[in-house]
């Protein structure tokens, strides 16, 4: 097998199927455009959702790409052989065009024929069926035409070439219904162990009121992961390993002198990956993809500790990073200063964090011998210092929160101390506020559901980006403040006015539901302050549930419905900070 490098298979991947009809489209932003269920682009198909529905596409029915995805559910389980946080996505897709038989086949022929891959090595997965769709046969005929053209006499069955495995393995469908089908994974045998190599999605049902119909058009969708497939190719056993990410890795291991693997691989994808996310637009935040990019960034700082590396790193290592990625993403090299900047300066800012924090942590744990959820508590409330961070050194110094009963007795007692703070923190503002939000009067109860409308207005009108920084309420006015760089227009302003006053009208019924924490904020990703919040949470809904004029985490009280509320009107404007705008507004 020629050890092809990662953009070598990458150009050949689009070349081949450019001959075969297919026409290359651009590699989309990480930011979802237009869907907020997200906060990254996390498959190579994600960006043709609409397409796959029924869409019609502007280049046509065959297209192709390789698509950078960001999936952070796997954070934790970054240092291992396989798992990224970011990586790319070799994808193409018949948008009603060919379907089983032309894809499965061209396919097999890019692995083998551009690739060289052995056909004696490569294993296929198919559906099996059940009670409501019947197994796979056709996508079963042509893996066994396909093998027989090689001479080989393909199996089906469990431990077979051909294997059928069930939904969970065969399937591609979202539970809230729509377009869906079967799906047939390719593996290659390396060292007798098989690795999922590609995957083709075959959607020709459509799930609707809990059943399964023929969706009446077909589609295909292929995705590949390439750094998966460059360390097949290039016959090394981890991804780091590989042409592309191994300059980093080196780069890595030239600054340290602990050498723990785990923690070199860690800094590796979290540099990367948070280069991408800033160079798609998001800059260190404490809410949705700006909180994910500090984390990464402070999760590599803390490693680069772990290694003793004593001097700032990150910006060292982000300029490999752009070295090696530049040619695929030419963005790197035109905003290369404005992302080394970004991410020293927040390396910096931890550092500041840490020094403090850790010193704190080191007395206590000198006094008492270990830390209690309240020292935690007050680590995080005084010194900034995470409190996942200092579970993870209590971890290391083995002071026994290793099981998950330990961990939830100490995540409890942390929770305790900070319910504890709040309650000393409302009593001593009782009498702080008599005329304010305290009082619930019936005014300042209808301002703050205001507050709610307003926050909504202002997504629609200037995008995602925006979310509650600070407000304050009296029974005379609301306050907000926000994130944006420019003051409203007039335009702006007067389309603010109109989608609230139309969601005034309209009347919407306001309720909430309690939840725990990391359901809520699967809900609400861009809810502010969720680091003061307690474990079970209040979601408020504006309107139908299924589809809410808003929806927000909250503790204040509210209107049953929105018709009490009267007249919105934005009176006043204000710059408060760096960034920061202030909107006054009141009820006519």
């Amino acid at each position: 097998m020629e050890k092809l490098s990662y953009k070598d298979i990458r150009d050949k991947y689009i070349e081949f199927f450019k001959e075969h009809g297919h026409i290359e489209i651009p590699n989309a932003s990480l930011v979802p455009e237009d869907d907020p269920s997200v906060l990254f682009v996390n498959a190579g198909m994600f960006p043709l959702v609409p397409y796959l529905m029924g869409t019609k596409h502007p280049q046509g029915n065959r297209l192709v790409n390789s698509q950078r995805c960001i999936r952070t559910g796997d954070i934790e389980l970054i240092g291992d052989a396989y798992h990224c946080t970011s990586f790319e996505m070799l994808g193409n897709w018949s948008l009603n065009d060919y379907f089983k038989k032309e894809a499965i086949n061209l396919t097999v022929e890019f692995f083998t024929k551009l690739l060289g891959l052995d056909i004696n090595k490569i294993y296929a997965s198919v559906y099996e069926g059940d009670g409501n769709i019947p197994q796979d046969e056709e996508s079963i005929q042509v893996w066994k035409d396909i093998f027989k053209s090689y001479g080989i006499d393909a199996g089906v069955g469990k431990g077979e070439r051909i294997e059928p495995k069930g939904k969970e393995d065969n399937w591609w469908g979202l539970e809230s219904g729509g377009p869906c089908g079967p799906d047939s994974e390719i593996f290659y045998d390396l060292n007798g162990e098989l690795v999922e190599i590609g995957n083709n999605v075959f959607m020709e049902y459509l799930l609707e009121n809990a059943e399964y119909k023929t969706l009446g058009r077909h589609n295909v969708d292929f995705g590949g992961g390439l750094e998966r497939i460059t360390a097949m190719m290039q016959d090394v056993d981890n991804v780091y390993e590989i042409d592309i990410y191994k300059p980093i890795l080196e780069k890595v291991q030239s600054l340290n002198t602990e050498h723990i693997l785990e923690s070199e691989r860690i800094i590796v994808d979290h540099i990367k990956a948070s280069i991408l996310i800033i160079m798609d637009g998001i800059t260190p935040s404490k809410t949705k993809q700006g909180y994910i990019l500090r984390r990464l960034i402070r999760r590599a700082v803390r490693h680069g500790k772990k290694l003793n590396i004593e001097n700032l790193f990150t910006r060292d290592i982000a300029e490999v990073v752009i070295e090696q990625f530049k040619d695929i993403y030419t963005q790197l090299e035109k905003k290369k200063e404005d992302i080394l900047n970004i991410i020293e300066e927040e390396e910096k800012k931890f550092n500041q964090t840490l020094e403090k924090g850790l010193k704190v942590l080191e007395n206590l744990l000198q006094k008492n011998g270990s830390l209690t959820g309240e020292d935690a508590f007050t680590l995080y409330e005084t010194y900034g210092f995470p409190t996942e961070l200092t579970l993870e050194i209590m971890n290391e110094r083995g002071l026994g929160i290793t099981t998950s009963s330990e961990r939830g007795l100490w995540v409890n007692a942390v929770e305790k101390a900070q319910e504890e703070h709040k309650e000393k923190s409302r009593t001593a503002a009782a009498g702080m506020f008599k005329g304010g939000l305290a009082d619930t009067s019936e005014m300042s109860t209808k301002y703050h559901t205001t507050t709610h409308l307003l926050l909504s207005a202002l997504r629609q009108v200037l995008g995602d980006s925006v979310y509650q920084k600070g407000s304050n309420i009296t029974p005379e006015r609301l306050r907000l403040d926000f994130p944006a760089e420019q003051k409203l227009t007039e335009e702006q302003i007067k389309k603010v006015e109109d989608i609230v006053n139309e969601a005034i009208e309209k009347g919407y019924g306001v309720h909430f539901k309690e939840m725990p924490k990391e359901e809520a904020l699967k809900l609400v990703p861009f809810a502010a302050f969720t680091e003061k919040y307690g474990d079970i949470l209040k979601v408020y809904y504006v309107g139908p549930e299924e589809n809410p004029f808003s929806i927000e985490i909250c503790r204040g009280p509210h209107v049953t419905n929105t018709s009490e509320l009267g007249k919105f009107k934005i009176v006043k404007q204000e710059n408060v900070g760096a960034g920061i705008k202030r909107i006054k507004a009141i009820l006519q």
